[in-house]
């Protein structure tokens, strides 16, 4: 009895545990009812969401426009972002960044960073020397680092989202250019961590337009593959993409669609600002050449006049995609000097020549790593801003040879809007159709290490090896384990970047350092001496490349394996309650099925992913020799090391005991024999041969970075606080103009009330006098000591004003609400007299209200007209300039409690059920209703006096032409209530006397 209990405990245990984690998740998951994906671009970026009732939306910004440029002013005491910082470009250039992503992830002595400060000269940048990266020197006191800006940005993004979608927004999907290596993409995580954003995933932007582009067309991809080339050419940069579209079967939801990345080319500062450029170097040569004999400053040294060019430069370029010639017009350019010039779409194309000389070097880039031709393309597409540009579509369509270009995509729009479908899909509040997503490694990635080898007896030397972890344009994301099988102390291995000759000189040289980390594992020799009985396994090392496009080493693990003899042993705790959880499901385990636990998983994370590029005798978990590893499916988990806590492989172990054991139940019957004869029992079975028992130990791992050290988390928690301390102050300023424009508003309505014929009927001289002195001052106070104020001050002033205007709006308000409200109280007077009136009208015999009920209602009548004429008398009697005695709340009081009074009985009336009639003398039965059945009247037919009830009916009359039987209803439905009757008369002689009914 006392062990039935202590289970029924351990499994009420376990049920309140599964309870606990639903709620758990029920919570996260009403914190994630909203998400959002930013298109984060060189020059502007579109932010859309998705949230119950709204599939995918682009957000509207402040100004209602659907996309938001990427500027950022920052003073002293304020900050402006988008438009409003577009506008003050002009007149503080200095503190105005654009363009700053291009700095991510890059050290000073990248040639980015001096084309940066080449193009914009008006920045002073810093160096940072923990981190070899640049900083934007504002003022001696301002200083923020391109992460730190990028940070306002995205949160000035989900200011904007959360005011779209009326709600708060923590997770998002960021957009990146394909062609960010580690360091740019962990500096743009670290950004999204200083803004509080939870990033869902960094999608590629190329990835996130031909996911848009398949998801709205989804009918039209099968199974035969379709291949889709994109061209995005933005403002900093151009991207070429080729997309296979098809269908294939998945284990999840059966045959869905899929994108693959198939090739990828990028020009890095290919785009439509490097045209901007060039088109305002040309408006400035042509401005001097105006001034040329006026000894005039150089244009180019003034920063505003150049802010000023480049803004002028945009709108040519736009307008020169339509028009063959534009006038260039800009007042006051410089010392008050206006400049004109025009200029046409052959200059224009002449200063640009070599840029679209370029435009099909990533083309062809894209068709190497894809190993396809253009013949194998069915459709180029064209995205991005720059595209619009005339000849950029004729030098590409030249390029790949098609009869047009595909236009029939929003070029703006369409990586937002697929970055908004990828986030629905990874949050937990929306149910989305699969789309399967299959993105491409664009810079392979190795490991390389070196070893002492003995070349001949008693020469030893070194060998450097390296093996490739993630091949180019092999698939992500995905799970890779590397095995070092030679190592019995501790060693270093180095995690680099594979071949990068498809790159150029001047792009090898902006990539960075091809150097990732060096890894220092601790712990491998101790490791050793501990299991010295077991024999290594070696050293697996589990590299994991996120969705975001990460790499991050999960762990290190030495493993071990011995021969053991089975030996019945107690069921560990952390077992027992698994086997609870399975037979609380249904399920049950055997001990062979939770022997083969551990290596299930484990061969589920050395499998290699579907569809990888490696070579068909490479395997996903290498060595440092050739030959894979060999698996044995029946090897048992392996046991708890003493002392230490299961590494995670094991614990994630327990999971798959309920599938195994069912699977070797057929094993189980097949030793019955195939006569069905019971099993021998225990002590005649054979003894079970030794099986494997293997043990894992985690090694220590100290990571150098190579490439671009990260922000440490002291530094990082300082950014974080700096942004959140700016963003307070923003609110903080927004709130002391709201009340500063409540305040300045108020006096402007009074002043002007005061003089409308309405104030002046309920108000007197010396009142309005009164205040309006006292708005005056408040007005006369703001002007002059206003700036100064606090936000508690303004509300201040503002409460002070409306108090005293109080008595005055409050007898305007209520002279305008009386005839609606009085005309509303007549007509329920009206009505519910009228009411009362009909029910007393009611006979007594079919009456449903009481006495005391009516009596009630006309009590509440009576009383409501007295008050109403009463209040009216008394309010004529006081002059308009007092507080009035009929108040409109009281009104509807009044309505209220008579209208409650009428609604009681008519509710009454509606669901009271009508009393029955009493029998007439000369019926024997209730006459049957007109809806009964035949078989019910057949049955309440009286037979005549000496007729049994078998006998047969007596005929009708022949004047009744009916032909009906007597059982059918049609008689009953000519005859009415009274046809059962006629036929008793005709059965018995005797006649009845007709009712005014029957008449």
């Amino acid at each position: 009895m006392a062990a039935t209990v202590r289970r029924q405990r351990q499994k009420r245990r376990v049920c309140w545990a599964l309870v606990a984690v639903l709620l758990a998740d029920l919570l996260a998951l009403s914190d994630t009812l909203a998400v959002m994906s930013v298109d984060l671009g060189s020059e502007s970026m579109k932010v859309a969401i998705v949230k119950p009732g709204v599939p995918m939306e682009i957000v509207l910004n402040k100004e209602s426009r659907r996309k938001t440029p990427v500027i950022v002013t920052l003073k002293e005491n304020e900050r402006f972002f988008g438009d409003s910082a577009a506008s003050m470009a002009i007149k503080n250039p200095k503190a105005t960044l654009r363009y700053f992503q291009h700095l991510l992830g890059k050290q000073a002595d990248n040639p980015h960073v001096a084309l940066y400060q080449a193009r914009f000269p008006e920045h002073e940048l810093t160096f940072d020397p923990q981190r070899q990266t640049v900083h934007f020197q504002i003022s001696p006191q301002l200083q923020f680092s391109p992460e730190e800006v990028l940070g306002m940005v995205l949160n000035y993004s989900r200011s904007l989202a959360e005011d779209f979608a009326e709600q708060p927004i923590k997770d998002a999907v960021i957009t990146v250019p394909v062609f960010f290596n580690q360091a740019e993409r962990r500096a743009v995580l670290q950004a999204a961590r200083m803004a509080g954003l939870k990033v869902l995933q960094l999608i590629n932007d190329n990835t996130a337009t031909a996911l848009s582009y398949g998801v709205f067309r989804r009918k039209d991809i099968n199974t035969t593959a379709q291949n889709i080339m994109f061209y995005d050419m933005g403002s900093g940069s151009t991207v070429c993409t080729i997309v296979t579209y098809q269908t294939v079967k998945t284990k999840e939801a059966g045959m869905q669609p899929q994108l693959q990345i198939r090739g990828v080319g990028f020009d890095r500062t290919l785009g439509g600002l490097e045209m901007e450029l060039r088109l305002r170097e040309h408006l400035a040569g042509l401005f001097n050449e105006q001034r040329k004999g006026q000894r005039g400053k150089d244009v180019r040294e003034n920063p505003r006049a150049m802010a000023k060019l480049l803004r002028e430069a945009n709108r040519l370029k736009t307008v020169l995609s339509a028009n063959a010639d534009h006038m260039a017009q800009i007042e006051g350019l410089m010392d008050d000097v206006d400049f004109k010039a025009k200029v046409t779409r052959v200059e224009f194309e002449e200063l640009c020549a070599d840029l679209f000389e370029r435009v099909p070097g990533p083309v062809q880039q894209a068709l190497q790593s894809a190993e396809m031709s253009l013949d194998e393309i069915e459709q180029v597409i064209l995205v991005g801003g720059a595209t619009r540009v005339p000849k950029v579509q004729e030098v590409l369509l030249k390029a790949v040879g098609k009869d047009e270009l595909g236009k029939n995509i929003n070029a703006d729009e369409a990586a937002a809007m697929g970055a908004v479908y990828q986030a629905a899909v990874l949050s937990k509040a929306f149910k989305v159709k699969p789309f399967v997503v299959r993105d491409a490694v664009v810079y392979p990635i190795l490991v390389e290490f070196t070893r002492e080898v003995e070349e001949e007896p008693g020469v030893h030397s070194l060998k450097h090896n390296k093996r490739i972890l993630f091949s180019r344009m092999g698939p992500y994301p995905q799970r890779k384990v590397i095995t070092f099988n030679r190592y019995s102390h501790d060693f270093n291995f180095h995690i680099n970047y594979g071949d990068l000759g498809f790159l150029g000189p001047e792009d090898l040289r902006v990539f960075g350092s091809q150097n990732l980390t060096t890894v220092k594992l601790k712990g491998v020799g101790d490791s050793f001496k501990k299991y010295t009985d077991y024999e290594s396994k070696g050293i697996k090392a589990h590299f994991n490349l996120d969705e975001s496009g990460v790499l991050s080493l999960d762990r290190v693990e030495s493993v071990f394996e011995t021969l053991v003899e089975d030996s019945p042993e107690e069921e560990s705790t952390l077992t027992k309650l698994g086997n609870t959880i399975s037979s609380l499901f249904g399920g049950g385990t055997t001990p062979d099925a939770k022997e083969n636990g551990t290596d299930t998983v484990q061969e589920e994370e050395e499998s290699p992913a579907e569809g990888s590029k490696d070579e068909p005798g490479e395997q996903v978990e290498f060595k440092e020799e050739a030959e894979a590893p060999v698996k044995d499916a029946s090897q048992p988990p392996p046991a708890e090391p003493k002392g230490d806590a299961a590494p995670e492989g094991e614990k994630a172990t327990e999971k798959e005991n309920g599938d195994k054991s069912e699977a070797q139940k057929p094993s189980e019957k097949a030793e019955a024999g195939p006569e069905g004869t019971p099993p021998a029992p225990e002590g005649e079975k054979k003894q079970k041969p030794a099986r494997k028992q293997r043990m894992v130990e985690e090694i220590g791992v100290e990571l150098v970075v190579l490439d671009l050290p990260d922000l440490p988390e002291d530094k990082l928690a300082r950014s974080v606080q700096k942004l959140q301390d700016l963003t307070l102050r923003d609110l903080e300023k927004q709130e002391r103009e709201k009340a500063a424009n409540s305040l300045e508003a108020f006096i402007f309505e009074t002043q002007d009330k005061l003089y409308q014929p309405e104030y002046q009927e309920v108000s007197t001289e010396e009142q309005r006098e009164e205040i309006s002195g006292k708005l005056s001052a408040t007005s006369t106070w703001l002007e002059d000591e206003g700036f100064g104020a606090t936000t508690v001050m303004l509300k201040e002033k503002l409460a002070e004003l409306r108090k005293l205007c109080q008595g005055l709006f409050f007898r305007v308000e209520e002279r305008k609400k009386w005839p609606e409200r009085l005309s509303a109280l007549d007509n329920l007077l009206n009505h519910s007299s009228m009411f009362l009136k009909g029910a007393r009208l009611i006979p007594e015999m079919d009456q449903i209200f009481t006495e005391v009920e009516m009596t009630t209602l006309e009590k509440v009548i009576n009383e409501t007209w007295a008050w109403k004429n009463a209040t009216l008398a008394e309010q004529a009697k006081l002059p308009a300039t007092e507080k009035p005695v009929l108040l409109s709340k009281d009104i509807e009081a009044k309505m209220m409690a008579l209208d409650r009074e009428v609604q009681y009985l008519l509710n009454k009336a509606k669901f009271t059920k009508p009393r029955p009639r009493p029998k007439d003398k000369n019926e024997t039965q209730a006459e049957p209703t007109l809806n009964a059945s035949a078989s019910d009247q057949g049955e309440k037919v009286i037979p005549p006096a000496g007729q049994t009830e078998d006998a047969e009916p007596i005929s009708e009359p022949e004047k009744v032409e009916t032909g009906s039987e007597p059982g059918d209803t049609e008689p009953l439905e000519l005859g009415g209530p009274g046809a059962e009757s006629e036929q008793r008369e005709q059965s018995t002689g005797q006649k009845r006397p007709l009712k005014n009914d029957e008449l």
